[in-house]
This record gives C-alpha cells, sequence and structure tokens, in this order.
C-alpha cells in the first residue's frame, strides 16, 4: 500500500512537472513568436530582415549554452553538487569571444550594421552562461523552479526585444535591450537555482566525484549542433533546389515538422537526470511517451492535413494538404533521435553526434543527386534519412552493455 502510494506521489509531482515545463516552453515559443510579429509591424523591411538574420545568428551562437545545460544537468544527476562557476563562465567567454572577432565579417558578409553583431556577441554571454543555472536545476530534478528559470530566461532574451519594438525602436536598439534584460535576469537565476536542501555528493554507488570539464561540455555543445543541423537541412535544401513557390510551400510544411519535432520535448528535459544514472526503465516509459506523442500527430494530420496546412499558411498551400502526415513523421521521428543523442551525451558516449553529422550529408548528398526538385522529392530524402537516423540511434542506444 506504501508502495502504491509513493508511486502516485512521484506521477503527480511529475504531472505537475511536466504541466510547468510544458507551460514555460509555450511562454518561451510565444515570446519568440511576438518578435517577428511586431518586427513585420513595426521595422521597414530591410530592418526586419536584418533582425531576423541577426536573431538566426543567435540561435546558433546559443548552441554552447544548451550543450553547458545538458552537459551540467548530466555531471550533476551522476556525481551530486558541484561547482561549474570557472567552466561556465569560460564557455560563454569563449563563445562570446568568437563571436565577436567574427563580428565584422558577418556584418560584411550579411550587410549588417556592425554594431548589431557586436551586440550578438554580448548577449550571447549573457545566454550561454544562464545554461548553467538551467542545467543545475534539471540535473537536481528541481522541475518546478526549473520551469520558473525558463520563464525568467526567456523573459531577458525576448523581454527587451519586444518592449523595443512596441515602441518601435531600430534594430539595434531592440538588440542593446535585448542584451540589457538577459544580463539583468542572471541573478535572479541564480537565486532560483540556490539548494533549499541539504547538498548531496551524488546518487548511492556514483563512486568518487570527479569535476565536469571541458570535454563534456564541448560532447554536449557538438551533439547539440547536430541537432540543430539536422533539423533544419531539409529546409535549406528546399531553399537551395527547389522554385520560391515551391520552397515556400515546403517552408510551411515544415511548420508541422518542427511541431512534432518539439511537442513532445518536455519529456526528454524531465528524464535526462535518469538517464544519465542508466535508468532503464525511465528510457523505455521516455520512448514511449514520445511514440505516442508523434503517433497521435501523424494521425492528427492524416485526418486534418487540409486544417494543418491553413493554419501554418493559409488556403495558398491547402495543395499540399496530402504531404501533412510526412512533415509531421519526419519531426516525430527526429523527436525519438534527439532524446537518444541526450541518453547518449547523457551516459558519457563518445561522439553522440556523430550519426547525425552522418545523416545530414548523406540527406545533402541524396537530395542534390538523387532527389526529384519537388517537395515531395526533397521530403521522401528528409523522412528516409530520419527513418535510418532513427534505427542507427536506437541500435546504438539500446544494444545491451559488453561485459
Amino acid at each position: 500500500m506504501t508502495q502504491t502510494t509513493g508511486g502516485a506521489t512521484t506521477a503527480v509531482r511529475l504531472g505537475a512537472a511536466g504541466a510547468a515545463v510544458t507551460a514555460a516552453t509555450v511562454l518561451i515559443n510565444a515570446l519568440a513568436y511576438a518578435v517577428p510579429v511586431l518586427g513585420a509591424r513595426r521595422l521597414t523591411p530591410a530592418d526586419l530582415g536584418a533582425l531576423a538574420t541577426v536573431l538566426a545568428l543567435a540561435t546558433i551562437a546559443a548552441v554552447p549554452g544548451f550543450g553547458l545545460q545538458i552537459a551540467v544537468a548530466a555531471h550533476r544527476a551522476r556525481r551530486g553538487v558541484s561547482d561549474p562557476t570557472r567552466l561556465a563562465l569560460r564557455t560563454a567567454a569563449v563563445t562570446a569571444g568568437l563571436t565577436a572577432l567574427a563580428a565584422p565579417v558577418l556584418s560584411w558578409a550579411l550587410t549588417l550594421p556592425l554594431a548589431l553583431t557586436l551586440l550578438l556577441a554580448a548577449s550571447t554571454f549573457a545566454t550561454v552562461l544562464a545554461g548553467r543555472r538551467i542545467g543545475e536545476l534539471q540535473g537536481d530534478q528541481r522541475f518546478l523552479r526549473l520551469a520558473a528559470a525558463m520563464a525568467v530566461v526567456a523573459a531577458g532574451r525576448y523581454g527587451g526585444l519586444v518592449v523595443g519594438l512596441a515602441f518601435g525602436r531600430s534594430p539595434v536598439d531592440c538588440l542593446a535591450l535585448g542584451t540589457v534584460t538577459g544580463f539583468l535576469v542572471l541573478p535572479i537565476l541564480a537565486r532560483l537555482a540556490q539548494p533549499t536542501e541539504p547538498v548531496h555528493t551524488g546518487p548511492p554507488g556514483a563512486g568518487p566525484a570527479d569535476p565536469l570539464g571541458p570535454r563534456q561540455v564541448l560532447t554536449a555543445c557538438a551533439a547539440s549542433l547536430a541537432m540543430l543541423t539536422i533539423s533544419y537541412a531539409d529546409l535549406i535544401l528546399a531553399r537551395q533546389l527547389l522554385s520560391a513557390d515551391a520552397s515556400g510551400g515546403y517552408a510551411v510544411g515544415s511548420v508541422l515538422t518542427k511541431g512534432a519535432l518539439w511537442a513532445p520535448q518536455v519529456v526528454t528535459l524531465l528524464v535526462l537526470p535518469r538517464l544519465a544514472r542508466g535508468d532503464r526503465q525511465a528510457r523505455a516509459w521516455a520512448l514511449g511517451l514520445i511514440l505516442s506523442c508523434g503517433a497521435v500527430l501523424v494521425g492528427a494530420s492524416v485526418v486534418a492535413g487540409d486544417l494543418a496546412f491553413r493554419l501554418a499558411g493559409g488556403a495558398a498551400y491547402l495543395h499540399l494538404a496530402g504531404e501533412a502526415p510526412l512533415f509531421a513523421a519526419v519531426g516525430a521521428l527526429y523527436a525519438v533521435v534527439f532524446m537518444l543523442v541526450n541518453d547518449r551525451v547523457a551516459t558519457g558516449a563518445r561522439w553522440p553526434g556523430a550519426p547525425l553529422w552522418a545523416a545530414t550529408g548523406a540527406l545533402g548528398l541524396t537530395a542534390l543527386l538523387v532527389a526529384p526538385r519537388t517537395v515531395s522529392g526533397v521530403l521522401a530524402c528528409a523522412l528516409g534519412t530520419a527513418v535510418l537516423t532513427a534505427v542507427v540511434m536506437a541500435l546504438l542506444t539500446l544494444r545491451p552493455a559488453r561485459r
């Protein structure tokens, strides 16, 4: 009876944590969506293009922050409390420094004001540094505080931009405000991450504490960059290979891909600390939930493909409604792949992102050399790549450990 009650309590806590993290994710997406919506109404087309380009660069520059988050969370779950302050500062400083060095080249190549690219470097420092606190809360499984921290990070990253756009300021002013708010939220994150209970040295049998080092962070960064790259590779190829109208249609379909990809990511976020401890049951439950979510979304796109494309792009793209299940299937498969990659990062596997880099290369070659220059042709390559990548990652992750 006690065991049953304890299991029910755990389920309730995880449900509440999942709801809180999901709400935080919705807030993040809403604020991110508000930036281009306001920009389209407040900026000239040239200024909007400049701001959108810088924000795309910011997404790439933020990858080390995600890597730092995963590395800190996995290490904390396995080994308990440690102090990654120096490593976090070093990671943020190196990332911001490299971005600053690249600023003149980016300004010249992309026709951007130098002030924008220099501000990008400054904002990158705050974004990457925030990954440390998110990782600490995730590794400690303090998910309600994690949800609050995610909301705070979103407010810092996008709040200044939204305020600047609302008042009709220039892209430079908006990014300057966003940089300031990004730094202002760092003390709030530190406060949220403070332990509320006595610190522990790790789970039983964890062994002697070993410090978190650059190698773990670099491994997680490479895996995060691989996930980001493969999730956008087909869209980039469509832009390169298809006509302007067809690539626009593919972009609308990719909204369904991204929806199916990111909808179950809260599961991966919640389960990562348990993956770091080698909890196979948690991994099985997570895979089951992600597969179920993907099946539901693909099934919904079969039934309501017209509605999905109408909502994503309008009536002009309804001729692609029959492809909706395939777009959704690509995202659902990559959701599984991303969970398995996180599992390999959390358990200290070598080169966890290597299969994704290989898959990205294979997708590019196949699309360039074999695929018909149609939406269906590029989509078929993307789906085939997603299937093969999921199979390879499953074999690598689920194979029995050698004795």
